[in-house]
């Protein structure tokens, strides 16, 4: 743990000093991380389609936008 930085964060130094940018829990706050996880496994669930799959989604993209323009 010491020779990866631990040794820094809980050792005295850490105690006297806190834990700067973590919220009251111990854990540190990134208010848009659950955003950036949900786009980045939105991509990796696409991109792991087969051809197939990916080719009946964009033509059924395609028709979607048809009928939304008919509707408006």
């Amino acid at each position: 743990m010491v020779e990866y930085g631990g040794g820094i964060a809980n050792g005295p130094a850490g105690q006297v000093a806190g834990h700067s940018g973590s919220s009251p829990l111990g854990q540190p706050v990134d208010v848009f991380a659950g955003i950036s996880h949900t786009f980045n496994d939105a991509a990796n669930f696409v991109l792991s389609q087969p051809p197939e799959v990916l080719v009946v989604g964009i033509v059924i993209f395609f028709l979607g936008l048809v009928v939304l323009k008919r509707a408006f």
